[in-house]
């Protein structure tokens, strides 16, 4: 089955490891006919904005979904942010290991979301112990 994607005037969006952005003065659409990784501006997190645990794990995942090429190092990578984090904060145990049981399945794009979510909740975490 087919994605259909609406950009709009100068938004990037990331597919199979490309960076695309729709130079145009319009909405321009993309239809992906094939599997391949797909990430829009919205969900793609810069090395730049990386500035917690939790967003150090979302951009490990979004490199994982992204860059097969180097999964590998990535992986590695991903279970030593993971000790860390639950070394730092064991209440997290219960959304770190829905993230990670799709990481084991292959399933980054989902495990993405769910990062997304963590980085909500460690906020929330760090509001209540200010």
């Amino acid at each position: 089955m087919a994605l259909k994607i609406a950009l709009k005037s100068g938004e990037r969006i990331v597919i199979g490891g490309a960076v695309i952005c729709n130079g145009s003065t319009g909405k321009c659409e993309l239809i992906i006919e094939n599997n391949a990784p797909v990430l829009r501006e919205k969900d793609i997190l810069g090395e730049k904005d990386v500035d917690s645990p939790c967003s150090r794990l979302y951009f490990i995942i979004q490199l994982m979904y992204i860059d097969q090429e180097n999964l590998d190092i990535h992986s590695d990578t991903y279970w030593k942010l993971v000790k860390q984090v639950l070394n730092a904060a064991p209440s997290m145990t219960g959304h770190i290991d829905q993230i990670s049981e799709h990481i084991v399945n292959g399933k980054y794009y989902q495990a993405l979301k769910l990062a997304g979510n963590l980085i909500e909740y460690e906020q929330e975490v760090i509001r209540h112990v200010r």
